[in-house]
């Protein structure tokens, strides 16, 4: 049985996501103090996490780091803040999607499910699958670290499945569909330039690891990661 951790402070939403997600056959835990989050969440040790952004104490911006640095399970955003922004911060802060309020309970599940198929069923890498390695450029999924000769860098939950994508598929072309879809299951709401951002943001954490070429654009099809880098002097 999954087990889904929800992060809400409205009651009434907490009770009706309950009733339907028991109806689905998940079992739920909702938080019931707002300054130990990460504690319960230890505790409890969910398959998928259900978080809002407006919360006592601490927002779920900050709550999705510091489970980030623990987990790797997926996180779905609900809230009420509809803004490009807020949704661009939810998944550059580690989650996974983004729920808008008020929502259909029935889509919620089926984004539910898609992230469960993702992290834990046919979709999943498998667990020996969690460290990838090109040419002695090392990326651990699960402690989210880029590594190089004797250099170790952290990245972004979003940064490290772009570089598992094109990593996983060296030499081959990537399209930046398969990209977003990858990233955020739900391109709704993503405009065409976050991927920009992001492409340039991992390129730019190679640089720091002195890999420069390795993230080549092909023009008019999507991105291809070779491992012919130069490095610099």
């Amino acid at each position: 049985m999954f087990k889904i951790f929800i992060v809400e402070d409205d009651k009434q939403l907490v009770t009706l996501l309950d009733e339907h997600l028991h109806k689905f056959g998940f079992d739920t835990q909702p938080v019931n103090q707002f300054d130990t989050v990460l504690e319960q969440f230890e505790r409890y040790s969910p398959h998928l996490v259900l978080l809002d952004v407006n919360l006592p104490k601490f927002d779920g911006y900050y709550w999705c780091r510091q489970i980030r640095k623990v987990s790797t399970c997926p996180i779905i955003f609900i809230s009420a803040r509809e803004g490009k922004m807020d949704q661009v911060m939810a998944l550059e802060n580690g989650g996974d999607d983004y729920i808008t309020k008020p929502f259909d309970y029935d889509i919620a599940v089926a984004k539910i499910n898609s992230q469960l198929r993702r992290a834990y069923g046919e979709f999943a890498s498998s667990e020996s699958g969690r460290l990838i390695e090109v040419e002695g450029l090392r990326l651990d999924i699960e402690r989210l670290t880029l590594s190089y000769q004797s250099q170790k860098i952290e990245i972004s939950h979003t940064e490290g499945k772009i570089l598992e994508e094109l990593m996983r598929r060296s030499e081959r072309v990537v399209s930046r569909d398969r990209l977003l879809e990858k990233i955020w299951d739900d391109q709704v709401f993503v405009d065409d330039n976050t991927l920009n951002v992001y492409i340039t943001r991992v390129r730019k954490k190679l640089l720091e690891l002195k890999i420069e070429d390795a993230l080549l654009t092909i023009r008019g099809q999507g991105y291809r990661f070779s491992p012919n880098w130069g490095l610099h002097s």
